[in-house]
């Protein structure tokens, strides 16, 4: 399934031209293509000085469990995979137990594991990948996208500011206190 066919316009240091970018549901037979993009993200976090990601989690058989279950989804330039994203619908146990509140108790699409391809990193996709999101989930009639991000991922904080999702508290996910995020869609 893809969802929007819309064109973007975006300029870059190393491109400027008009590309096809499309959100769609990964195949398990790119499994080990995502999992270097994957493999990519956790070697930025490190040089970052970040603990998030540095403890053999996410791995490839977290890729392929998410592949299989339907969770995971790839954000295409011109049919290149440059994001990764798992969106899993009203299922996160983790998210039952926050110190604080979240905006709403309907259904919600959780956001986990962006990972951005370095040759497409640093372009403004992961904003696209949101509003893809955005897209997805007013589509399937679905209240809000909620997601966490570890206290120091400085980039994801700021991405999430910029597209108006509101801090809700923290949650204890992946052995640590995570920021965790809400945006109403609908």
């Amino acid at each position: 399934m893809v969802y929007n066919h819309r064109v973007y316009f975006f300029i870059t240091k190393s491109l400027k031209m008009e590309n096809k970018i499309e959100m769609r549901e990964a195949h398990i037979s790119e499994v080990g293509q995502i999992w270097k993009i994957i493999q990519q993200a956790i070697e930025r976090r490190k040089n970052e000085g970040s603990t998030q990601w540095q403890n053999g989690y996410p791995n490839q058989d977290t890729i392929e469990s998410d592949i299989s279950k339907n969770f995971g989804y790839v954000l295409t330039v011109d049919g290149d995979i440059a994001v990764y994203t798992a969106l899993i619908l009203n299922n996160e146990p983790a998210y039952s137990s926050i110190e604080g509140a979240w905006l709403s108790t309907g259904e919600f699409v959780v956001i986990h594991r962006v990972a951005v391809d370095e040759k497409f990193f640093g372009k403004g996709l992961v904003k696209i990948l949101f509003d893809k999101i955005e897209e997805f989930t007013k589509k399937q009639g679905i209240q809000s996208i909620k997601v966490d991000t570890n206290y120091d991922n400085i980039a994801m904080l700021k991405i999430l500011e910029s597209k108006g999702y509101s801090y809700c508290g923290e949650v204890m996910l992946a052995g640590g206190m995570r920021k965790a995020f809400e945006k109403i869609i609908i």
